[in-house]
């Protein structure tokens, strides 16, 4: 197994509660992925409008073969109309690099 990494998709939306529907279906469409530790909307503070899905996977190679499978673009569909396509990349990939201390310590809620 990689080691886990850490998917931001970066979305865009005037109507906190479409994104919020979307995001919810989004989820129950994933629900059971092999590899998928959970998903998390952010919604940013200084621009209410800018959110971003994070998702926890157990590892880099079960976050590529979810990418490449045949149910991706399905599970995300609800959500594609969000993306925000104003950045240079729409989703970002990320490792830990390094950790000090527990930054989920009541499970990320």
């Amino acid at each position: 197994m990689s080691e886990p990494v850490q998917v931001m998709v970066y979305h865009q939306a005037d109507d906190y509660d479409q994104v919020l529907v979307a995001y919810l279906e989004s989820s129950r469409r994933m629900a059971g992925t092999p590899g998928l530790l959970g998903n998390e909307l952010q919604q940013g503070v200084a621009d209410r409008r800018s959110f971003a899905v994070v998702s926890r996977w157990s590892g880099w190679d079960e976050f590529a073969t979810w990418e490449r499978s045949p149910g991706h673009q399905e599970q995300t569909a609800p959500l594609r109309p969000f993306r925000d396509h104003s950045r240079a990349r729409p989703f970002e990939v990320f490792r830990v690099a390094a950790r000090h201390g527990d930054p989920f310590p009541d499970g990320g809620r």
